[in-house]
């Protein structure tokens, strides 16, 4: 059977009255209030599954006090497949979890509530920069699905290479480097992670029939992409 709320109250009150905190439920909205001697105020949240309302919920509770959790069952969903995520939302919020289990009244504290100074990741922040500096023009619409393709700096060169290959037929690879000099082009030919280059001799590549389809899609699609025309003005 489903887990009450109910039930998970009275592991939580017995876990903080050990704790030396006088404990009551229901005061002012709030699920669980603890109090101790000195005036420590605790608040607990209860709910049988994490949601954006509990999440809400807790946030208003930080202008009490600085001391909020989260409760929930210990075999709640998001913590057998969302667990490493949702316990550093929940330190970016300064919020702790309880995991309860009625059934053998059990409380663990798997999060105390904190102020959260994330650790600055140097190596993705340059990742970003280099990509935001790299990527010519502004050729995305926020908010575009990744189902539906990004463009981003590699598909650039990739697209580049594709236009130089559709205005001159077969090319070796020293020599598109050399025309458009760029570091990475026998590597985007040879890896050809779109399918869009196809070896036709030694060192030498064309664009492949799918190349030219999306060459045209990214082109049309995707501005600061310079599309190559033919003879009658439209894209080949």
């Amino acid at each position: 059977m489903p887990i009450k709320e109910t039930e998970l109250y009275y592991p939580v009150k017995e876990f903080l009255e050990k704790q030396g905190y006088s404990v009551k439920s229901e005061i002012v909205d709030c699920d669980v209030v603890a109090v101790n001697d000195v005036g420590t105020v605790v608040i607990v949240e209860l709910k049988t599954s994490a949601s954006l309302k509990l999440i809400l919920q807790t946030i208003t509770r930080k202008d009490i006090t600085d001391n909020v959790y989260v409760g929930i069952p210990e075999n709640s969903t998001i913590l057998k497949s969302n667990r490493k995520q949702f316990l550093r939302l929940l330190r970016l919020l300064g919020i702790g979890l309880l995991s309860v289990n009625p059934g053998k009244n059990r409380v663990t504290a798997l999060l105390d509530p904190s102020e959260y100074r994330p650790r600055k990741r140097t190596n993705k922040k340059s990742k970003l920069l280099k990509e935001y500096h790299d990527l010519v023009g502004d050729p995305n619409k926020g908010g575009s699905q990744k189902i539906s393709g990004i463009m981003t700096v590699y598909r650039q060169k990739a697209v580049e290479i594709s236009g130089y290959l559709l205005q001159s037929g077969k090319k070796k690879a020293s020599d598109i480097r050399n025309e458009l000099n760029e570091p990475k082009t026998w590597s985007i030919l040879y890896t050809n992670v779109y399918g869009w280059f196809e070896k036709c001799g030694k060192g030498v590549y064309e664009l492949s029939p799918k190349g030219r389809i999306e060459y045209k899609y990214w082109t049309m699609n995707h501005k600061g992409s310079h599309a190559i025309e033919d003879d009658h003005g439209s894209i080949t």
